[in-house]
């Protein structure tokens, strides 16, 4: 009797928790609290901020790790909203902290350490020399791009394999359509539907989950399907979800093309179906891992999948209010104090409860700095959306 009542009032705080909107400005407000912390605490802008160490130290590291982008990009999302010159100042400091990453031909990540802190310091501040540096940039991302095997080389290697191609590479395609538009250089447009389509052939299981990693020979062919941060190679590893459900919805902004549409629903109706789903949307790290409920969740993975779902939404679809609701649920959830560290812990990240790289041990249960990136990112478009 008592358990069937504890549930009763969980749901019912739940369904009243649901109906209730998210306070875009007071959220903004506490995540600049929490970050003015973490500006303090991070005086060296050769190291960025990244996660948390197991014995509870801050975890930076140098601005060549594939994550160096986000703290900056975080820094203009929070001047965006509210327009205090002291973000603007803090956002220019770090992104050009990471401008020698332009040259850097030995990383597929370029989408993420460029695109997300000097595209929107572009956006924001016409700034010409974020421009210069995207343009260069792009040119060192297109130096992976190999039209034989047809998509961006994503490590250097793979275990024995030469060629791998992780479906996080979907996420740079935004940035080079970007370049493709500035420059002109029509290279840069075909170099993405070109991956796209590639990944849409090999990355994808018929019920619309993906693989992680696809390994290709020097000729285009598949060796074969396998993960690196997923339970298993058959499994649907979290966060690889959401970046390709984020990656062709980009894709259909980009071109119009509604093969693209039709993948980023699939991909959506996966997620959002799904039986390992919890109530309160926050994924576990893995879609299969084998100790559900008793494994970590991935906020970072949700984090993603809310921004995603939020444009998606807006692509007037048959399911547009289903996945705005889910997307106002996944932020509700990260906006609660079940996810959102209280001000000056977690050595001030906003969001806690994501998990990086189980397999190998690596950032489980800890915050991560993309997670607070795609949070913020959400929030503003929650915010557009529900203003109109």
């Amino acid at each position: 009797m008592k358990k069937t009542f504890l549930l009763l009032l969980v749901s019912l705080t739940f369904n009243a928790f649901s109906q209730s909107k998210i306070d875009v400005k007071k959220e903004f407000a506490l995540a600049a609290q929490q970050y003015e912390g973490m500006l303090k605490s991070h005086q060296d802008i050769t190291k960025t901020p990244q996660s948390t160490n197991k014995d509870g130290s801050p975890r930076d590291m140098p601005t060549d790790w594939w994550c160096s982008g986000f703290f900056g990009g975080s820094l203009w999302y929070i001047f965006e909203e509210t327009k205090d010159p002291q973000w603007k100042a803090a956002a220019e400091k770090w992104t050009m902290a990471v401008q020698k990453e332009q040259y850097n031909t030995g990383t597929h990540d370029l989408g993420f350490m460029l695109y997300c802190p000097f595209g929107n310091g572009l956006r924001l501040t016409k700034n010409p020399e974020y421009k210069n540096i995207m343009l260069t940039g792009a040119k060192s991302l297109a130096t992976r791009f190999d039209p034989k095997v047809g998509v961006i080389k994503s490590w250097n290697k793979f275990q024995s394999f030469d060629y791998p191609v992780i479906i996080d590479n979907m996420m740079n395609l935004e940035f080079l359509f970007w370049a493709a538009r500035e420059s002109g250089n029509k290279e840069f447009y075909n170099i993405c539907l070109s991956h796209a389509d590639s990944t849409l052939k090999h990355h994808f299981r018929p019920n619309g989950s993906s693989y992680h990693v696809i390994c290709y020979d020097k000729d285009g062919k598949v060796l074969r399907k396998k993960t690196a941060q997923g339970y298993a190679d058959y499994s649907a590893w979290a966060r690889g979800q959401a970046w390709g459900l984020y990656g062709y919805i980009v894709m259909y902004r980009e071109t119009k093309q509604k093969k693209y549409l039709a993948q980023a629903q699939r991909i959506a109706d996966y997620i959002l179906n799904n039986p390992n789903l919890p109530k309160d949307k926050v994924p576990y790290w893995d879609y299969n891992a084998p100790n559900i409920p008793n494994e970590e969740r991935d906020a970072s993975a949700a984090a993603i999948t809310a921004s995603a779902l939020l444009e998606l939404s807006t692509m007037k679809t048959a399911k547009s209010k289903e996945y705005f609701n889910n997307a106002e649920i996944m932020l509700k959830s990260l906006s609660s104090p079940a996810y959102k560290a209280k001000i000056g812990e977690n050595n001030h990240f906003i969001l806690m409860h994501s998990t990086g790289h189980k397999p190998a041990k690596s950032e489980v249960d800890v915050p991560l700095v993309y997670a607070d990136y795609y949070y913020l990112e959400a929030l503003l478009r929650y915010q557009k959306l529900t203003k109109k």
